[in-house]
């Protein structure tokens, strides 16, 4: 008990009817009389006695929020109270006060409450004494309940809500989420109503009237998955149902009148007393424990403390009683595999390494459980239940029932084996077979404090037992004498023996851990601060206790090694510590470092490594295997830095050993590499001079970048080593990304191509100059790196200064293509290289006919002409007809040249040259017909239109090339004929456009222009009828021949501006007669004779006259341009004029114009039969003009109007 009150009043004792706590658990009010008591729970102090009620109070309930409680009194008056112990409302069944002012009047020592009515109001009435009250968990609404009814009211509303009831109600609860009101009546019936006071379920209890519902409570669980209510009733029964009303399990007979029933915060137990005078223990599922508390009369009232193990009991002779439960730790262990008492019917096996766990429901109260190997022995209140596993797989969890000893036993405590249980009892141990027959028993000399099973054959084990007064034995089952371990002069508290049986490890009642040698009984060490110990089961020479909040593990005689636990060391298996803290078992993963570091201290390898197999950190393994090299155990070593996969040393420790079997022996040297191995360079470096190997210091200092440590070490030795050195130091200095430094360093070792690749890759353009203006022109190839990172870092400036330096004209020349500085490129020599990717570069950049010249130039024909035809077609499309005829006539040139460069495609190409003449001069023509048409103004005489149009049908004899219309054509004849005075001409136009497919837009022009022709003469003027300066035959405006004479069938020679025939003949040369012989007679002048001119002057009377006398020069009839031919009118055969030397020695050369074609072409020789009318040929395209018309256009446009060749070019 904490205490134990007695509560009376002036008339003698006075029941307890009823309690409550305060949520908080800090206050606790009891009915007690007409009184309310109320207590602090910490200290059983009365804080304050409140009164109120005019007769006793049977009932008393706190809100779940601690604002307010109820009571409920035989007046009939239920009063609300704040947590402050103010009453604020009373509703009783006259009329009452709807508010409360309460005034402390203190009497005497006594503290008490009189209330004062200010208001009075008439509520709803309870007829009888009040049972019970309740406030709902939720809502806090308060249910009340009488004799035959019961209310429902919350402090928002004044009313209260009353409803009747079929019998005199006992008791009621809320369920957990306050949806529902469970209400207990005299008449063994359970009513189950909603918030609204409705009768949702009706459970009638078999009894009826003989066995009235006394107490009923809801589990306040919230893990359960359904509502479940407890009941008790004066049938002596404890039952428990469902919300639904079903009732779960049967009965449970408690041969006693129960009062109070109640649940523990948590719903794991429920209190029950009653007329037997005791509060009894029961689990959630009404099993029953044990007994709480006995008391003098009988029990009404009982109560668990929120949140805590103390428990309340109200008397009905006014005592009060506080407990407090301990529940104690009931289980066992036996290696990994531990059992414990749960909800104190259930035992539960943990496996404390796979963190596996099975549960055996016993479903009485556990008293003791034992367990070893595959055994498991549980003590129930009535037998002992043997277990067995199901298998002997270390890991199987399955247990079954091996035996049952039905018959009680009291015990201290129960240990299990093979085929026994061992019962020990103060001085006493017992053995028993698993049949419960007694086969062996030993009288000890003192109490037994400590037993432990530790291993032995079925049926012969051993256990170890301690006493109190310090004595230790070992006893056998199946031997009836005990052996003396040995005797001590304390008390035993724990006690083990290591896992080869010659130490024994004391634990006593002074906390002092004492271990033994078990054969010479000699005190090996003793330690302080300990409750627990146990040996490591795989090292026998190494144990751990607990105590002090501590955990201390201690290997052989070296001194304990501390960290912080919490609890108590039962088990130590390898690595793994076995804990148990309060009511948990906990295996606890304890690197072994500290032991295994106290070994290697002294230099104990083997005994280090066998520590360190049990468990420790890879940083402890790799510390084992470093100190286990440098003490040159390998065997060790190996086995370690396989452990952590260092295959570094492990090939280290292979290449040594396989040394060693080659007869080496020189350990200093074995010590080197290891030292090298493990950066104590100095050490090893020391350890190689000391051998006689100074060249292996040296790599090793040069291998790892400490050039300064070299140098130190080599002195001033070799220049060669030195430079080497200076290498290796800028090569560390590269990767450690050091670049500067780097490339000095290369510089002064005369590594000139890494200093300019990594001066290059940063970028340093400052560098690079520097490096590539001391390096000699003899030095190409690091130049030639210099140049290409000039030109990756746009500095061609720098790159071609360094081209020059070396004289590589090739790679400057590529220097300036590339950066497209084609003012700097010079030599012929390099015009392919140059001009095609100039070429490339002006097709990029949109400028087609410069990138065509430029393929041209750069002997890519094909892709000259593959430009140039695009370009062609794209101008006819786009219906720009002037570039079209200039990229025919670019195309037939370019094909002249493919005929002259390639024989083979000679005759082909030559083929495609005049083809594409023609098609220019169409073009060329059509250019503007289109603008006339198509445009509201025209840029050209009508006469020139006229001789267009008139050259282009004369030309369209056969396929009309894309985008010229027959149509344009005509219709622009037509309109110009008319209005030259060419009717004849203009009507056959007329009548042609009838055939064709007319445009909308020329449709009426055309229709009007056809019937106003019929209005005209029908002929043509003879102003415009073309003559023929051969055989000066007048020819017809529409010729069927086409652009030729009908007589001489002598081609007209037409001007590329005005197209009116030129006074040009062709003439060809005598058979033997070459170009430039005949150039070179045109050019030699022959005098002629002169021609006189002789004016007479002759008078008569009424005139006078002047005549010119002309004398004709000697050529006369010879010259076979005058000659006077016959031709036949209409003859098919054309007659070429053919010159021989004599003709061309009296030929003037400003009469003779020549178009003088390359090869394979032969040059054309034309003679001017007028030579005072001047005509100019283009020396480009050999376009023929009046000489006026040609300036003139020259002048507007700055180039040939046909081949656009400038004027200050000079032609070829």
């Amino acid at each position: 008990h904490l205490y134990l009150l007695c509560v009376q009043d002036s008339a003698g004792h006075c029941v307890i009817y009823d309690l409550a706590f305060k949520p908080d658990g800090t206050q606790l009010i009891l009915a007690a009389g007409n009184r309310l008591l109320v207590y602090d729970t910490s200290d059983g102090t009365l804080l304050q006695p409140l009164k109120g009620h005019k007769d006793t109070v049977y009932c008393v309930a706190y809100a779940k929020d601690g604002q307010r409680f109820a009571s409920g009194s035989a007046d009939k008056s239920v009063i609300i109270w704040t947590s402050k112990l103010e009453g604020i409302l009373k509703y009783t069944s006259w009329p009452v006060m709807s508010s409360l002012h309460l005034h402390p009047v203190f009497s005497s020592l006594l503290k008490t409450v009189r209330v004062t009515a200010l208001a009075l109001c008439f509520l709803p009435r309870h007829n009888d004494s009040i049972q019970c009250v309740s406030y709902n968990p939720v809502t806090h609404q308060l249910a009340s309940c009488s004799s035959n009814d019961f209310g429902l009211w919350s402090h928002e509303q004044k009313s209260v809500s009353k409803h009747k009831a079929s019998s005199k109600i006992t008791c009621c609860s809320w369920t957990n989420d306050g949806q529902y009101l469970a209400l207990g009546m005299f008449n063994g019936i359970i009513s189950i109503r909603n918030k609204n006071g409705e009768e949702k379920v009706k459970i009638e209890r078999p009894g009826g009237s003989l066995s009235p519902i006394w107490s009923i409570s809801w589990n306040p669980s919230r893990e359960e998955h359904n509502d479940i209510m407890a009941v008790a009733d004066w049938g002596q029964k404890l039952s428990f149902y469902q919300l639904s009303g079903k009732q779960i399990g049967k009965d449970r007979s408690l041969n006693f009148d129960p009062c109070c029933v109640s649940y523990f915060s948590k719903g794991e137990y429920i209190l029950l007393g009653g007329s037997d005078k005791q509060v009894s223990l029961f689990t959630k599922d009404g099993v029953r424990l044990g007994t709480v508390g006995e008391q003098n009369s009988w029990v009404w009232t009982c109560k668990v403390k929120p949140e805590s193990n103390y428990v309340v009991v109200g008397c009905q002779d006014g005592t009060i009683s506080f407990y407090q439960l301990v529940f104690s730790t009931v289980h066992g262990l036996y290696k990994n595999r531990y059992a414990y008492r749960d909800s104190m019917t259930d035992v539960i096996v943990q496996h404390l390494i796979t963190e596996q766990k099975v549960r055996i429901k016993c479903k009485e109260l556990v008293k003791k459980i034992a367990i070893y190997k595959n055994r498991l022995a549980i003590q129930l209140p009535e037998k002992i239940l043997i277990y067995e596993l199901y298998s002997d797989d270390s890991s199987d969890m399955h247990y079954r029932v091996k035996e049952k000893i039905v018959k009680k036993f009291e015990c201290n405590l129960l240990v299990v084996c093979a085929n026994h249980i061992i019962l020990c009892q103060e001085k006493r141990l017992q053995c028993l077979s698993f049949n419960g027959v007694k086969e062996r028993e030993w009288q000890m000399e003192s109490l037994i404090r400590y037993i432990k099973v530790i291993g032995g054959p079925p049926g012969r084990e051993g256990l170890l037992v301690g006493l109190k007064n310090g004595q230790i034995l070992k006893i056998f089952v199946d031997n009836l004498f005990a052996i003396v371990l040995l005797k001590q002069a304390t008390a035993v508290r724990c006690l083990d023996m290591n896992a080869s049986r010659n130490k024994l490890a004391v634990v006593d009642e002074n906390d002092t851990c004492l271990v033994y040698d078990i054969h010479t009984k000699e005190l090996l060490f003793q330690e302080p601060n300990a409750n627990s110990v146990a040996w490591n089961t795989q090292c026998e020479d190494m144990l751990c206790f607990s105590g002090g909040g501590y955990l201390n593990i201690k290997a052989s005689t070296f001194p304990v090694h501390q960290q912080k636990l919490q609890g108590f060391v039962v088990g130590y298996n390898g690595s793994k510590i076995f804990c148990l803290h309060v009511f948990s078992m906990s295996a606890v993963e304890v690197p072994q470092s500290a032991p295994m570091y106290q070994y290697l201290d002294r230099k104990m390898f083997k005994e280090a490594y066998q520590i360190a197999c049990l468990g420790v950190t890879d940083t402890d393994w790799r510390e084992l295997a470093m100190e286990a090299l440098e003490g040159l155990e390998f065997e060790t070593a190996k086995k370690a830095f396989t452990r952590v996969q260092d295959l570094r040393y492990l090939e280290l420790i292979t290449s040594i050993e396989e040394r060693k079997k080659r007869g080496e022996t020189n350990n200093d040297l074995f010590l080197a590499d290891v030292f090298s191995y493990q950066g104590k360079f100095h050490e090893a470096a020391k350890l190689y001079k000391r051998s006689g190997h100074e060249n292996l210091a040296l790599d090793m200092y040069t291998d790892l970048c400490m050039f300064e440590y070299a140098k130190d070490f080599l002195g001033s030795g070799d220049p060669k080593e030195t430079k080497m050195l200076i290498t290796k130091q800028a090569d560390w200095a590269r990767n450690i990304n050091e670049p500067k430094a780097a490339v000095e360093m290369y510089i002064s070792a005369g590594e000139h191509v890494k200093a300019i690749q990594i001066s290059g890759d940063h970028g340093w353009v400052d560098m690079l100059i520097d490096i590539a203006r001391r390096l000699d022109k003899a030095e190409r190839e690091p130049l030639l790196l210099c140049a290409d990172y000039f030109k990756k870092l746009d500095n061609s400036g720098y790159a071609a200064e360094t081209y020059l330096k070396i004289g590589d004209l090739q790679s400057l020349v590529q220097l300036h293509v590339e950066t497209q500085r084609w003012d700097e490129v010079r030599g012929k020599h390099l015009k392919v290289d140059i001009y095609v990717p100039y070429a490339q570069w002006l097709a990029e950049n949109d400028r087609f006919e410069e990138a065509q010249k430029a393929f041209h130039k750069a002997g890519r024909q094909g892709e000259a002409v593959r430009v140039l035809e695009q370009l062609t077609h794209n101008a006819v499309v786009e219906s720009r007809f002037n570039d079209a005829a200039y990229y025919y006539w670019m195309l037939s040139m370019q094909c002249l040249d493919i005929a002259q460069a390639d024989p083979a495609q000679k005759d082909a190409m030559l083929g495609k040259f005049h083809h594409f003449q023609h098609l220019a001069e169409l073009y060329h023509g059509y250019h503007a017909i289109q603008r006339y048409t198509e445009e509201p103004f025209s840029f050209h005489l009508p006469e020139t239109l006229f001789n267009i149009s008139r050259f282009l049908l004369h030309s369209l004899t056969k396929d009309t090339p894309l985008g010229i219309s027959k149509v344009n054509t005509l219709f622009t004849l037509a309109k110009q004929s008319k209005a030259l005075g060419a009717y004849k001409l203009a009507r056959h136009a007329y009548d042609k456009l009838q055939g064709l497919q007319i445009p909308a837009r020329f449709q009426k022009s055309i229709e009007l222009g056809s019937l106003t022709i019929r209005s005209k003469p029908f002929h043509d003027s003879e102003e415009l009828v073309p003559l023929c300066y051969r055989c000066s035959t007048n020819n017809p405006l529409l010729n069927n021949l086409g652009n030729v004479c009908i007589n001489c069938r002598q081609p007209f020679v037409f001007s590329a501006s005005s197209y009116e025939v030129l006074h040009l003949v062709e003439f060809y040369l005598e058979e033997g007669i070459t170009d430039e012989e005949a150039v070179s007679l045109i050019d030699l002048e022959a005098p002629r004779p002169k021609r006189e001119n002789k004016w007479q002057e002759i008078a008569s009377n009424n005139s006078q006259t002047l005549r010119l006398d002309e004398t004709v020069d000697s050529m006369g009839d010879d010259d076979p341009f005058t000659a006077k031919l016959s031709f036949e009118q209409g003859g098919s055969e054309f007659v070429p004029v053919v010159v021989s030397r004599s003709v061309l020695r009296s030929m003037s050369r400003r009469d003779v114009l020549i178009k003088r074609w390359p090869p394979p072409l032969r040059w054309q020789y034309f003679r001017s039969l007028l030579p005072d009318a001047s005509i100019t040929m283009c020396p480009s395209c050999f376009q023929m003009f009046h000489s006026e018309d040609y300036e003139l256009l020259v002048l507007q446009h700055t180039c040939c109007p046909y081949c656009r060749r400038p004027i200050d070019d000079p032609g070829p």
